[in-house]
């Protein structure tokens, strides 16, 4: 399917959700559960997408490099996959140097 019908197919599901494009995460301060959600295309020549809600709304990010490490080997064989919440919480939300550095409530502070 060609790029911009693939966009196309999916504009409809991106407006509900407000994203403003295609593959570009929006927190989602609102929403019960979830911390932010995305309109995404599967991958290389999928069909079509889907709107992908990822990350607790109740926890941090990006506590420490430790943090960090400890993420991305939990779950290392979903961050491939394009389409995965874990793999845009790992864009998104675990980004490290350049990402967020927001530090968890005192509650959920933990030593890695």
């Amino acid at each position: 399917m060609d790029r911009s019908k693939l966009r196309a197919s999916i504009a409809s599901k991106i407006k509900k959700v407000g994203v403003k494009g295609v593959n570009k995460p929006k927190l989602t301060r609102g929403h019960k559960t979830k911390k932010a959600v995305v309109g995404s295309t599967l991958g290389p020549g999928q069909d079509s997408g889907k709107v992908v809600r990822f990350g607790d709304q109740n926890m941090g990010h990006n506590y420490s490099p430790e943090a960090r490490k400890a993420f991305k080997s939990r779950h290392a064989k979903n961050i491939k996959r394009k389409g995965s919440p874990a793999y845009w919480a790992n864009r998104f939300l675990w980004a490290g140097k350049g990402g967020g550095s927001k530090r968890p409530p005192k509650s959920q502070k933990r030593t890695f």
